[in-house]
């Protein structure tokens, strides 16, 4: 999530408790699977260069904090009782996802991923499915106006939509709230694609949340396979704990979608940045949005992301 935020210095949350046992809204997830919550986004990266090079374009100066792999990952959030993450393939790593595998590989059932590949490639559906024989349940999107309003122009783009249709495969949205017309557009074109929409779609980027977009984003209700993620706390609203001021914006949702349809995810390590937190972003969910039901809190916490990413 290109924002504000994202390059300053990074804290590691320190040892914490967690009230209460795992969330029984993830029982849809293999038997075996780790017990608690799910963060549904997270990126991870290793500054080992040399092993999992850069895409052109990117260099060592775009990977801030310089590290933060599957172990540092865990270290934080097992300890506040998050079982499993959905991992994101980073910008910097462009159509090279070896290093999200390797992780998923390293530690199976804990984590789900969200890859990037190249619509254009005349492979593109060959590549889909070989991922998501290794485990990928979603695709990355980046979901400006101008690319959104150019969807319907391209044939990977639409083989994409369609291929998840088919496969069951999510359609993970970075959007701004001015491309969410468009988005509701190929939502309709294609109502059997899963969708998940990030961060709320950026809305309260700029501070106070923007009634009109939410109202946007909350119309996007009527097609049953949109999701979207209450995450990224650090970047939105007042962007300072406990968040009580996104309370509202995660109500609207609530009511508009159901909390079937909502995940909390954080967008480590960007969440991390200093006077911000994990400990602080899980709880505005787990105990300060005191309109959830302790069922639609499981959901929120773990059940949709166990249906969709797991």
């Amino acid at each position: 999530m290109h924002m504000i935020g994202r390059r300053a210095l990074l804290r590691t949350v320190g040892p914490g408790s967690l009230a209460g046992a795992a969330l029984a809204a993830c029982g849809a997830a293999p038997a075996t699977a780790p017990a608690g919550f799910i963060d549904a986004h997270v990126h991870v990266w290793t500054p080992d260069v040399d092993g999992y090079p850069l895409a052109p374009g990117s260099t060592a100066r775009d990977m801030a904090p310089p590290s933060f792999t599957d172990a540092e990952l865990l270290a934080i959030c097992r300890p506040l009782g998050v079982g499993r993450v959905v991992l994101i393939q980073m910008s910097f790593y462009g159509f090279d996802n070896s290093y999200m595998l390797d992780c998923m590989e390293r530690h199976p059932g804990v984590f789900g991923g969200v890859a990037i590949v190249d619509h254009d490639a005349a492979d593109l559906a060959a590549t889909m499915r070989r991922l998501a024989g290794r485990g990928i349940r979603g695709f990355r999107l980046y979901a400006s106006r101008a690319r959104a309003e150019a969807w319907h122009e391209s044939p990977g783009l639409e083989r994409m939509w369609s291929l998840g249709a088919d496969d069951g495969l999510a359609m993970c949205l970075l959007a701004d709230p001015d491309a969410l017309p468009a988005i509701d557009r190929m939502c309709t074109s294609h109502p059997r694609t899963p969708v998940v929409i990030d961060h709320f779609a950026r809305i309260g980027m700029g501070g106070a949340v923007d009634g009109q977009a939410l109202d946007a984003l909350c119309a996007l209700a009527r097609h049953r396979q949109v999701h979207v993620k209450t995450s990224a706390f650090y970047a939105l609203g007042r962007k300072r704990p406990p968040y009580d001021d996104l309370a509202d914006m995660v109500r609207r949702l609530r009511d508009a979608f159901g909390a079937r349809r909502l995940m909390w995810a954080t967008d480590c390590p960007y969440q991390l940045a200093v006077g911000q937190g994990y400990e602080p972003s899980l709880a505005l969910i787990r105990d300060r949005c005191d309109f959830l039901s302790d069922a639609e809190r499981a959901d929120v916490l773990g059940g949709t992301a166990a249906r969709l990413f797991f």
